[in-house]
């Protein structure tokens, strides 16, 4: 996938000009949702399916500090899938200076009726395009 480029706004920053640390929160799920739909997972059609994708973990470590009028380019990399649950790994950049901003992963499953469901099972569709994207490359979860 193309890396997923965000430009920061000026609501995002604090009175110190710095970007608020939850802003990063939010990028990796807009840059998330982005990469699902360039393997062919769309967020919409699963939800009309009835499966959610609720977030079960998350880690960000924080580099270096961005501000108003960055553009962050953000790398996702599907790290581990068992077909129940995923983790996802996001890379952060400032698109103009190269410096790292952060470090973050995610971990996500996937329910039905609020029950935890295999996708394999459950789509094997979905399955295939989220292994077929594994960062590895192995192809195989």
């Amino acid at each position: 996938m193309e890396p997923y480029l965000r430009k920061v706004q000026y609501y995002e920053t604090d009175r110190m000009g710095i970007v608020h640390h939850s802003n990063y929160v939010r990028w990796m799920e807009e840059a998330r949702i982005a990469f699902l739909e360039s393997i062919g997972i769309s967020f919409a059609s699963m939800e009309a399916m009835g499966i959610v994708s609720p977030v079960t973990g998350l880690s960000v470590d924080y580099k270096k500090p961005c501000t108003f009028g960055d553009t962050v380019e953000i790398l996702v990399e599907i790290e581990k899938y068992n077909g129940i649950e995923f983790d996802v790994r996001y890379t952060m950049h400032n698109r103009e200076t190269g410096d790292l901003l952060a470090l973050a992963s995610s971990r996500h499953c996937f329910l039905v009726s609020g029950r935890v469901i295999s996708l394999k099972k459950q789509d094997p569709a979905l399955h295939a395009s989220i292994v077929a994207a594994l960062s590895d490359g192995s192809g195989q979860a």
